[in-house]
């Protein structure tokens, strides 16, 4: 007989964390919750089944779980370890016979609670809308009518001050279609956010997240830190990872059958070995691969929350957050799953100016990134279009010389086999008329781009042409904008055409993240790692004088002069 049990807060509704009894694959990207057809579930109680779980009250820390079934063929009994996160509710696990497509609820378990699910949790930082602003972003229980959110923080050693807390959230009917409406559907919580000013530069801090109870009372997280940002144009060594396409999965693998997503794992689990050499992270696109499955974002926080609580975590919007028809998204797809951008533009702050458009400028030190949104129209004459520029145009080179473009969808060069196939182009159709233009007008080092799960890296290219070999290190003046695809971050891995490009120097296909360090004014190094043991397979560095940025190039001078 085939079982399936679930750990549930609303069984007849939901499933959260699933184990399959023998193993299946799953397919694409197709989130593996969609294939248990929980609406059709009936009860078909038999009396010999039961399922029991323990301890009953849980703590902050979570269950590391394995699978030991060896004795079940002969006794009918088995133990199964699972982890659970405070998801602010309560759990129980049933068990169902039928299999994925015809679930017979035949055992139902006592509940399993936490002992403060509505507690502080999953702490996000991100950087504000000015150099010396930081964001605290955090899920909890407590609504407005409940509890005063705010965070309480300071210099390390020094006194703490308090900061209040705004709160969100979003309700079923925010949604724009199903699974997100319907069987995917869960009460997200109340998403806090609060905006520590004035910082000093590269000055360490601590912080804890709060909530003041209508009696008085606090129920307070544990203690974090974070180093402030350096002063723009700074000169000291400045290190930022960017990755996409990452998803999450569970230690315990009990809802990533198949190995989807699990290599996300590795992704996280190397860049929390590495937080010491990482002062921000940029993940652009595809966040959590919820697809409709609401539970999913609070997995996704928990995974990342040794990095988010420690360097800003910077995200950008991708097809599996944003694309749904009708809901104004540039693709018509159904990739979000009815989720049409409401969990990310709620769960993670960034600092656009309408959360909406998730697209932005940040700077740090010596970078500028200028984030696109490729699920939103780009072309020349749109609002975002004239975005790109501003933040192209608008930055002082001798301040920031690392000019950066990132964006989910590539928009720039990519040997893919999907894009081969489904596109029959080297990227997204579109996507470099007009763009390129403003990446060689304003000398843009390099565009990185997610969406192909893979890493590839060009050479110096303009208009489909080699302005430059492709090195490990380019000296002198600007000539073109390099493009890298580092979309490996977790998700199953996209091949390549069997042809490689002329203009393709690199490629991998692996998993693993790129990572950008500013060693001055003059020197970068940018440096792709894998995930599974974060040694370096790909490199170069970009040395220059601001003159050399300031040089004509090809076709990124004025056509006409003045000059008699």
């Amino acid at each position: 007989m085939r079982f399936l049990i679930m750990a549930a807060i609303r069984w007849v509704v939901l499933a959260y964390i699933v184990v399959i009894g023998c193993a299946t694959i799953a397919r694409g990207n197709e989130q593996p919750l969609s294939r248990i057809a929980i609406e059709r579930a009936t009860v078909a109680a038999v009396d010999s089944a039961s399922v029991k779980a323990q301890p009953t009250v849980l703590g902050l820390k979570f269950q590391y779980a394995n699978f030991n079934n060896a004795d079940y063929n002969r006794s009918g009994k088995g133990l199964l370890r699972l982890q659970l996160i405070n998801q602010r509710e309560d759990f129980s696990f049933a068990l169902f016979s039928g299999g994925l497509s015809a679930p017979k609820l035949i055992a139902i378990s006592n509940k399993v609670s936490f002992q403060n699910p509505k507690a502080p949790v999953y702490p996000r930082l991100a950087q504000g809308k000015s150099w010396n602003e930081m964001t605290v972003t955090w899920t909890s229980g407590y609504s407005i009518k409940e509890a005063i959110p705010f965070v309480e923080w300071g210099h390390k050693g020094g006194n703490q001050m308090l900061s209040p807390a705004g709160t969100l959230t979003f309700s079923r009917n925010s949604m724009c279609g199903s699974p997100a409406r319907t069987v995917g559907w869960r009460d997200p919580g109340y998403i806090h956010t609060s905006f520590l000013k004035e910082l000093w530069p590269d000055s360490l801090y601590t912080y804890r997240l709060g909530h003041r109870l209508l009696d008085g009372t606090h129920i307070w997280s544990k203690s974090y830190s974070f180093r402030a940002s350096p002063y723009p144009g700074q000169d000291s060594v400045q290190r930022v990872v960017i990755f996409g396409d990452m998803g999450k999965a569970e230690i315990d693998g009990s809802d990533e059958y198949g190995n989807y997503e699990q290599a996300s794992l590795y992704t996280t689990n190397q860049l929390i070995k590495e937080l010491d050499s990482i002062d921000m992270v940029i993940h652009i696109g595809d966040l959590s691969y919820a697809n409709g499955y609401l539970s999913q974002w609070d997995q996704l926080t928990q995974q990342i929350e040794p990095i988010a609580s420690t360097v800003p975590y910077m995200i950008g919007s991708g097809n599996h957050e944003r694309d749904w028809p009708g809901s104004g998204s540039f693709y018509g797809h159904n990739d979000s799953g009815g989720e049409c951008g409401v969990p990310t533009q709620t769960m993670f702050y960034v600092p656009a100016e309408n959360r909406a458009k998730l697209w932005y400028s940040t700077d740090y030190g010596m970078f500028r990134f200028c984030i696109a949104d490729t699920e939103q129209d780009w072309r020349p004459g749109t609002e975002q279009y004239k975005f790109i520029e501003q933040c192209l145009s608008s930055v002082d080179r001798s301040k920031q010389p690392w000019l950066i473009f990132l964006a989910h969808r590539v928009l720039g060069y990519s040997s893919a086999s999907w894009y081969e196939i489904m596109m029959g182009s080297y990227g997204e159709p579109m996507g470099r008329d007009g763009l390129e233009e403003l990446w060689q007008k304003y000398k843009v080092d390099l565009a990185v781009f997610g969406h192909i799960h893979s890493y590839e890296r060009t050479c110096p290219i303009y208009q489909n042409r080699c302005v430059q070999d492709g090195s490990n290190l380019y000296t002198g003046q600007f000539n073109a904008t390099t493009h890298v695809i580092v979309g490996g971050g977790g998700a199953m891995l996209s091949p390549f055409r069997a042809t490689v490009p002329y203009w393709s120097f690199f490629r991998d296909y692996d998993f693993g993240f790129s990572k950008l360090t500013a060693l001055n004014h003059s020197t970068l190094l940018f440096e792709y790692k894998k995930s599974r043991d974060g040694k370096v397979y790909d490199h170069f560095t970009i040395s220059r004088d601001y003159r050399d940025i300031m040089a004509c190039s090809i076709d990124n001078c004025p056509r006409t002069t003045l000059a008699v």
